[in-house]
């Protein structure tokens, strides 16, 4: 039963249970997908029936993470196997821990309102707009924004974080960002409201069919 109720991995070189980060990102970026597509069709079809399976899989997913064993987790099991040829990356359990009860939290209370009440309102596409940014950071960055209080709430440093931002280190020459960088990124979004201001007309403009296949078709 031990083994089984279980939260984080005993690994040889750590002194505390961890957990892979990179399954964790492939998880995340699988979630991410669902809950997207889900909220394009409630935007595009007002068809809410691929959101409420998504809450219902979502909620009971973490509830597994959290309760049971990460192991047992079928989004980690999937990001597993698509990353089973990478190196691992090691992150704290425990930290992990804190930001999945505040998935099950977020998700539990969606279940509730969609699925339960079967009811929409401000409160839950406020929350689902904050899973979405949660899993985003996850997936694309590595960031755990829930991680990012853990130590206001336990008042102790994490251990083992991704990219080890726990550590306080000076940034090597490759990762530091030069002013004429920053002028780029600045000059780029410039770029872009140019672009808007010159063309946006025609931008709008819905394309015509070139070779006349699919009007063809639609007739």
């Amino acid at each position: 039963m031990k083994k089984v109720i279980q939260f984080g991995e005993t690994v040889e070189g750590y002194d505390i249970p961890v957990l892979n980060e990179r399954e964790i990102r492939a998880a995340a970026g699988i979630l991410f997908l669902v809950i997207f597509f889900s909220l394009m069709l409630i935007m595009f079809n007002n068809n809410f029936l691929l959101a409420k399976y998504s809450i219902t899989i979502f909620l009971t997913d973490f509830i597994i993470r959290v309760f049971v064993n990460p192991k047992f987790s079928p989004s980690l099991i999937i990001g597993r196997l698509i990353v089973r040829n990478q190196v691992p990356e090691y992150v704290g359990a425990k930290q992990k821990k804190f930001a999945w009860i505040i998935g099950v939290a977020l998700s539990g209370t969606m279940f509730i309102f969609m699925v339960v009440v079967n009811s929409y309102s401000p409160i839950t596409g406020i929350i689902c707009l904050m899973c979405l940014i949660f899993l985003f950071f996850e997936s694309a960055f590595g960031i755990c924004l829930a991680c990012k209080v853990y130590r206001m709430v336990y008042g102790e440093k994490a251990q083992y974080c991704p990219g080890e931002v726990c550590d306080v280190k000076a940034k090597q020459d490759i990762q530091k960002t030069s002013k004429a960088q920053v002028f780029i990124v600045f000059g780029f979004i410039a770029y872009i409201f140019l672009i808007s201001y010159l063309v946006g007309d025609n931008l709008r403009k819905t394309p015509y069919d070139l070779f006349g296949i699919f009007s063809a078709k639609s007739k």
